[in-house]
Parts: structure tokens; sequence; C-alpha cells
């Protein structure tokens, strides 16, 4: 298994789960407000009879038996790559950022498009969840019917200004209404069960088999709305860095499954009494005079589902900066204690922008139950093969093992791929349009940066020979450290250079700095940095980091102290090279490509705020780059 950070105990790990509650299962927890509904809806063309219902529910048991405790809580979970999950983090896992060809090459490509397709998740999460739980309201009564689209657009505002606060804070908020949530969840279900005690044969899967016997082709497409239940399972290993895994296991076993399956098993029986009641089975569940306040906390609900999703896109985010796969942006982190907790400003902005415009596009949540499940559907296949993989190349298991546990979850995620397919014409295009998007920005911010490391290497000197014209030929030195960062550890930087053309002195100590990401969330503090002397007071420096840390450069050059090597602040001095980036015909990316590549070079943040390097004590010398 891969190498686990410390686990927490006792308080800690109580307060963890209890945080995780009201960040981690949000989504999950919402689907009884949908996924029986849809399942029902007069164009699926299946009526509520008695054998109907109990094969749906059986089938929604087995799905959150199979898909949430069996595959991910048993097994994706133990994928983690030293505590953070995700496709990014599980891509990072099993394919070194040195193989980009071959078998490498297509996991890499599968990783990073099943990334792209949680950014679709996190847009579409949101509206379809506070959506759904507004529309309540016309249970009650039809007099907010032209207000539910309003109304919705105000709390997903709401929710994305609370992001600043960071999960955690958010969690400690969310918990105690999430834990409320789940509770109501079981008394609403536990009441009609009591009533109709013989739902709870749904149990038996021969109902489920039995349902497609009678369905037919009707039936299997019934599974796209069967997979409501389970969307949130993605968004939970995305999220295990920012809670770990053992608080998300506790919450779900003690709590979150024996909620989700009273309240399912609930609706069944009511339906089963009253086939009418599948039109708002939730809803319904209640007495009418608890509508109003049900309606009022499945809204707080639906906002907690979206922080799962939310976080999740923060999460992804900064791993996919790390690895090269994303230009720089602006991180800030809210735990001093965890430190996958994190806000992205950007992130959280077009989040909320694009959630906005589903709602007022799709006006409804089943037509917006449409655009959803294709995304997870297809993320869900994607993350079994890379679990596989992960299983044969990290863990050696024998190939029988990894093709049985592979083809099993395979059966299950492709079963629910097909049935969901037919939501592509009536909306299932959004999450693939948008997920085409982010993974053509990805890839072209990945190649640009190797082409215009090929491009530099191309014209840059060997620091060897360098070193040699320097004390062949020694310029004057001057008081002070300069320190110059470049990514080729064995060229010689061309800031260095320029700076030596132009100005024709050298610092009396010079540091050739190279910063390396590695493919672990966090690098231990011993092997932080390295320096190796070369000679005529020039010292080659390698500062590493996980794919989860936020690089401080001045604070990893003070631990070369412990190294022999004292750097004063007020005397260290930081050259950056600055390049203009101007497209050619020149082999390499497509024109579109190529300007995509340099217009996010202009717009990423610099150097100087994305290292922690001091501004007043950085001096950037420019060049021009034809890609």
């Amino acid at each position: 298994m891969t190498e686990q950070r410390e686990q927490p105990r006792g308080r800690y790990l109580f307060t963890l789960a209890f945080a995780a509650l009201g960040v981690v299962y949000g989504d999950i927890g919402t689907s009884p407000l949908y996924a029986m509904r849809e399942a029902f809806r007069p164009e699926a063309g299946i009526t509520a009879s008695p054998q109907n219902v109990l094969g749906v529910l059986s089938l929604i048991f087995w799905a959150l038996i199979l898909v949430i405790s069996v595959k991910y809580l048993a097994f994706v979970m133990e994928a983690d790559n030293r505590g953070e999950g995700g496709m990014i983090a599980l891509t990072a896992l099993v394919v070194p950022r040195s193989a980009s060809t071959g078998k490498a090459g297509i996991l890499v490509l599968l990783g990073l498009f099943g990334a792209s397709l949680l950014y679709g998740d996190s847009m579409i999460t949101p509206a379809i969840s506070v959506l759904s739980a507004v529309e309540g309201l016309e249970v009650a009564t039809p007099f907010f019917n032209p207000y539910v689209v309003p109304i919705t657009v105000v709390i997903l505002i709401g929710l994305f200004l609370v992001q600043r606060h960071g999960t955690g804070g958010i969690g400690r908020v969310f918990a105690p209404v999430t834990l409320l949530w789940f509770l109501v969840l079981a008394v609403l279900g536990t009441m009609e069960i009591v009533k109709h005690p013989h739902v709870l044969a749904a149990v038996n899967p021969y109902y489920a088999v039995a349902f497609f016997a009678h369905n037919g082709g009707a039936g299997f497409f019934v599974l796209g709305s069967v997979f409501l239940a389970v969307t949130g399972g993605e968004a939970l290993y995305a999220d295990m860095g920012h809670f770990g895994k053992r608080p998300i296991r506790i919450t779900w076993f003690a709590l979150v499954l024996p909620a989700l399956l009273l309240n399912y098993f609930g609706q069944g029986a009511l339906v089963l009494n009253d086939p009418s009641a599948v039109e708002h089975p939730f809803f319904l569940l209640a007495p009418s005079w608890a509508t109003f306040p049900l309606v009022v906390l499945a809204t707080a609900a639906t906002v907690i589902a979206s922080q799962a999703v939310i976080s999740g896109a923060f999460s992804l985010t900064r791993q996919a900066m790390q690895l090269g796969y994303l230009p720089r942006v602006h991180i800030e982190h809210t735990s001093s204690r965890e430190i996958g907790q994190i806000y992205i400003p950007g992130v959280n902005w077009l989040l909320m922008l694009a959630c906005i415009g589903l709602v007022i596009g799709f006006r409804e949540s089943t037509s917006l139950a449409n655009a959803y499940g294709v995304a997870v559907t297809t993320d869900m296949v994607f993350t079994t093969l890379l679990f596989a993989a992960v299983a044969r190349a990290r863990w050696r298991w024998a190939w029988w093992r990894v093709g049985a546990l592979g083809a099993a979850f395979l059966v299950v995620d492709v079963a629910f791929w097909g049935a969901n397919l037919e939501k592509i014409p009536h909306g299932g295009w959004f999450p693939l349009v948008v997920a085409a998007v982010i993974f053509a920005v990805m890839t072209t911010w990945k190649t640009g940066r190797r082409i215009l490391a090929s491009r530099m290497q191309a014209t840059t000197l060997p620091f060897d020979l360098f070193l040699k014209d320097v004390e062949s030929s020694p310029p004057t030195r001057v008081r002070g450290t300069a320190v110059f960062m470049y990514g080729n550890p064995d060229g010689t930087p061309p800031a260095l250079l320029h700076n030596l053309i132009h100005n024709q002195v050298l610092h009396e100590r010079v540091l050739l700095l190279t910063v390396d990401t590695r493919e672990v969330p966090v690098v231990p503090d011993d092997e932080r940095v390295e320096v190796t002397e070369l000679g005529a007071g020039f010292y080659r420096v390698v500062v590493r980091y996980g794919f989860v840390e936020e690089p401080d450069i001045p604070a990893a050059l003070a631990m070369l102290k412990e190294r022999g090597l004292e750097l004063t602040p007020m005397s260290t001095s930081y050259f950056l090279g600055r390049e203009t980036l101007i497209p050619s015909s020149k082999p390499g990316m497509a024109m579109w490509r190529e300007h995509l590549f340099a217009v996010m070079t202009r717009n990423a943040r610099t150097a100087t705020s994305f290292y922690g390097l001091p501004p007043n004590r950085v001096v950037e010398l420019g060049a021009q780059i034809e890609l």
C-alpha cells in the first residue's frame, strides 16, 4: 500500500469525522430528494407497480453497497497518494511525470480527462441540489412557482461567498445541520417502513434481476436515474485529503449509509401504498405541517451538498497546478493543521457563474438531471482503470486478482455509464463540453511548458563551460548573494548570462536554484533542500515540494544554514527570467494552442508571489522566445 500520513486519534478524530460529515457527504446525502422520483418519471416508461418499486429499491441498495461501501471506501481509498485522493493524485501515483508515451501516456490522458470531468460535476451538483430542494416549495403551495429559480440563484451566491472561510470552518458550521438532516432522513423513512415492513424484501437482489427481466431496455435505462443515488462517490475520494480516510469511513458506516437506506426504503414503502406519491416521494414522507420546515432543512442540506464538489475542485486545481498541468493560481490555506484545506478564489467565482447559468438555463431539476451522471459515470470508469494500474504496478497484485476485481467493478461502472449515454442530447453534453475545454487547457499548458523548456535548452550554455570561463577570466565580484532560479539544474540560467553581459559583475555567492515538484503530497523537511558546491562561489541548490504544498523559497533557503551555507535575507537578491512568448510556425503545437498558452502564461500568478519571494529583493530579466 502507499505510505500513509499519521492517522488522527481520539478527540481530533471525532472532530475531523464530524467536520467531514458537513463537507464530504453532503452530495450523496441529498440524493434522496430526486433519485427515486427520477426513476419513475413518465419519460422513463416505468410504472410505479409493486414489482418495479421493489426492483428500483433493490438496485439503489446494491448500488450503495457495491459502489460506495466496497469500491470506494474499501478499495479505491486505499490508493491514496500519502493521504491525498482524487484523479490527479491517483494518476501521479501510478504514472511518473517523465512517462508520456505508450501505455503510461494513455493512463495520463485518462487521468487528466477524468479530472476534467469533475469540474463539470462541480458545476452541476450545486445547481441540481439546491434547485431540487427549493422546488419542494411547490409541494406546499403553487404560490412559489415563479420564485423557485430566483431563490435558488440567491442561495447559490451565498454559498460561494462563504467559501473563503475554508472547509474546516465551513464543516464545523455545516456538520450540525448535516447531522440533523441525516437523522431526519432516518426518522422519515422509519415511520413509513414501520407501516409497510414488507418493503424490506427489496434487500434481496432477486428483485433487481426481476426488474430487468420484466422491463427489458426501459429497465436498463432506469439505471441512469438509480445512479443518482451514488453520485458523490468521486467527490468523496477527491476530498480525502481534507480530512483523511479514517474519519470518512467512520462517518459513512456509522451514520450516512443507515440513514440513506432507511429513507430510500421509506420512500419505497410510501409509493407501494400510494403510487401517485412518486411525483414527490421525499417531501410526501413528511406530514403536511412539516413540509415548510423540511423544505428549509433540505435547502440547507443541498447548500452543504455542494460543498463536497467545490472542495474537490479546489483540491484538484492545486494538484494539477503543482504537477504542471495548469498555470500558477492564487491559493489561500485555511487551516494550520490540515494541509488539504484550501480556498482558490478564481475557481470559486468561475463555479458560481457556471452554477447560476445552469439554473437559469435549465430551470428545473428534472432537466438538470439529464446533464447529471454522464460526467460522474465516465469518471468512475476511469477511476477503476487507474486503480487497477495502481494495484498491479504499485502493490504488485497478481494479474488474476487485478483482473477479477477490475472486471467486477467495470461491470457495474459500464452498466451505469451506458444507461446515462441517452442523456447526452438532453443536457449530458454540458459536462462533456466543460471537460473537453479543461482537458485542452491542461494538455496545452503541459505541452507548452515542455516545448518552452526544449527551446530554452537548445540555447542554454552548459554550466561547466560557463564556470571555466568565469575561472579563466574572473569578472568583478560584488558583495551579497544572488539566487538564479532555473528549471534545468545542469544549464546556465539565462538570467545569469544576461546579468553578467549587461552589468558585467557577479555576486560573491551565486546560487543556481531548481524547484522540483514530486509525485507525493508532502516532502519531509530532511529531504527539502540539497546543496552542492560547484567552486568559484557557485552553489547548486535543489528545493523539493509535494504536489499539495505551497512553495516558500526563503523558508527553504533558511534551511541551508544546517548544511553550512547561511544566507542573510537583506543581502540576498533573486534573479528571475521572464519570457515573452511569440507563437510561430515552428513545429510544436497548433497555432490556436500556442496563442492559448501565451495567454495563460501572461495571466498566471507571478513567480515572485507563487514562490513567496520578497518583492523588493527580486530582479526580473526578460527574453523573447518563439514557440
